[in-house]
C-alpha cells in the first residue's frame, strides 16, 4: 500500500467547526480523485491520509491535488512502524541510494503520548543517518529534509512535499452566482471566491446574433477549466444583443453602458436566487474603465439586491494578468472575441452617472420585460470534472 499525507492550514484555526470543514475537505478530495482506482481518502489527526495501490498513479493524483483548495501541502509517504529503532532502520536504508551531502530531520507528533519528544526523535536519527552515510545535519539550508509524521504505533516518512492550492474547502461558504466574461480579469474573480469556500454558478453575456458566439464559446472554456476546483458547475449563457439594442433606440448616449450594467446584474440576480445564491461577483478593478468608477460602481450596486462582492477591486491589471497566468485562464482570455460589453458602446460614456439621472432613463424602458425576455432565453451548459 502507498501513501499520500496532506495538511491542511486554515482549517486547524476553526475551533468547534473544524470537524465539519475537514469532512467537507475529505469529500472534496473524494471528488477530486474519482476515478483513480483503487484510492481511499480519509482523515487522521490534523492531516489527511490518502491511501492507493497503484504508485504510477502518483503524476495523476499530484495534478489532482495541486488545485484542491484548502490543502497546504501533500506528500507521497512510506508508512512503517512508530518503534524509534525500525523506524530508524528503515530510513536509513531508503536514504542511502539518495544523493545529498546536507541534511535536517524534522518530526511531528500526532499523538503526544509517544514516548520521545520531536527533537530526540530528530537527534536520535540524525545521528544514524550521519553514521550510515557520512552526510552532514545543515538546519538552515539543508540539500535533504527527512519528514517524520508519528502517529500511535504507526509513523510515515517522505522526503518532498509539494505546496497545495491553499484556501478553504469549496462548498463551506455557499454559492455565489459569477459574472463571467470572456476576459482577462472576471475568471481571477471567480478562483479567488473559490478559493474562500465559496462554489461558483456562472453567467455570461453574449451580443449574439448581433456577433459571432466566439465570448460564449471562451467562456464554456474557462468554466470548464475552473471547474477543476469545484468539481460541478453551471453556466448560464444569456443573449443580451436585443436589450443592448433596445437600450440603445431608447437611453441616452452616455448612460449605456451603466444601463446594461444595470439590467446584467437583474438578470444575474435571477439565475442567482434560482440557485440559492448569496451574492454577486464581478471582476471589477477599481478605474480601470469608464464602467467601474467610483461613481459609477455605486450606481451599478443601487439595481443589486444581492450584495456585490468585487474581490479584484483593489488590485491592478498587472496583478490581476499574473495571477490569471498562474491559474492557467490567461491564453484563454487572450483570444479574440467580439465581446458584448463592446457592443453598442458609445464613443464618450460617462465616468460619473447620476442615479436620478439612470432611474429616469430607465423609466422608459420596461426593465421587467427585459429582465424577463432575456431569462427565456437562456442557455444552460453543465461541467464536471473528472469528466
Amino acid at each position: 500500500m502507498h501513501y499520500v499525507i496532506a495538511h491542511y492550514h486554515e482549517l486547524a484555526l476553526k475551533g468547534r467547526n473544524r470537524p465539519f470543514l475537514v469532512d467537507r475537505l475529505v469529500r472534496n478530495l473524494r471528488e477530486a480523485l474519482r476515478g483513480v482506482t483503487h484510492c481511499h481518502v480519509e482523515s487522521l489527526a490534523g492531516r489527511i491520509r490518502i491511501s492507493l495501490d497503484d504508485p504510477t498513479q502518483w503524476s495523476t493524483i499530484k495534478t489532482r491535488l495541486d488545485a484542491v483548495f484548502g490543502l497546504a501541502n501533500f506528500a507521497p509517504a512510506v508508512h512503517v512502524s512508530s518503534h524509534l529503532e525500525t523506524m530508524t532502520k528503515a530510513i536509513c536504508e531508503s536514504v542511502q541510494s539518495l544523493p545529498f551531502h546536507t541534511f535536517r530531520v524534522t518530526t511531528k507528533r500526532a499523538d503526544k503520548s509517544y514516548p520521545l519528544t520531536s527533537i530526540e526523535v530528530n537527534r536520535h536519527v540524525g545521528a544514524a543517518v550521519v553514521e550510515r552515510t557520512g552526510a552532514h545535519v545543515s538546519l538552515d539550508n539543508p540539500e535533504l529534509t527527512i519528514y517524520i509524521e508519528v502517529m500511535g504505533v504507526g509513523a510515515y516518512y517522505f522526503y518532498e512535499r509539494f505546496p497545495g492550492a491553499g484556501g478553504l474547502p469549496v462548498g463551506m461558504s455557499g454559492k455565489v452566482a459569477c459574472l463571467l466574461s470572456g476576459g482577462i480579469d472576471s475568471p481571477v474573480a471567480a478562483y479567488r471566491m473559490m478559493k474562500r469556500g465559496c462554489r461558483a454558478v456562472f453567467v455570461h453575456f453574449h451580443g449574439h446574433p448581433y456577433v459571432t458566439r466566439a465570448s460564449a464559446d471562451k467562456a464554456e472554456v474557462l468554466a470548464r477549466h475552473l471547474t477543476r476546483h469545484q468539481y460541478y458547475s453551471r453556466l448560464y449563457l444569456v443573449p443580451f444583443g436585443d436589450i443592448q439594442r433596445q437600450i440603445v433606440l431608447t437611453a441616452p448616449a452616455p448612460l449605456r453602458v451603466v444601463l446594461y450594467r444595470r439590467l446584467m446584474v437583474r438578470i444575474a440576480e435571477e439565475l442567482g436566487h434560482a440557485n440559492k445564491c448569496w451574492a454577486l461577483v464581478s471582476g471589477d478593478s477599481l478605474g480601470q474603465v469608464a464602467s467601474q468608477t467610483a461613481g459609477n460602481l455605486t450606481v451599478v450596486d443601487e439595481a443589486a439586491t444581492l450584495p456585490f462582492l468585487r474581490p479584484l477591486i483593489g488590485m491592478d491589471k498587472v496583478e490581476i494578468t499574473d495571477q490569471a497566468q498562474k491559474i492557467g485562464t490567461y491564453e484563454t482570455s487572450i483570444e479574440p472575441d467580439q465581446d458584448c460589453c463592446r457592443l453598442f458602446t458609445p464613443p464618450n460614456p460617462t465616468t460619473q452617472a447620476n442615479l436620478e439621472d439612470v432611474r429616469r432613463a430607465e423609466s422608459l424602458l420596461d426593465v421587467h420585460g427585459l429582465v424577463k425576455q432575456a431569462l427565456e432565453k437562456v442557455e444552460l451548459r453543465e461541467f464536471k470534472f473528472p469528466e
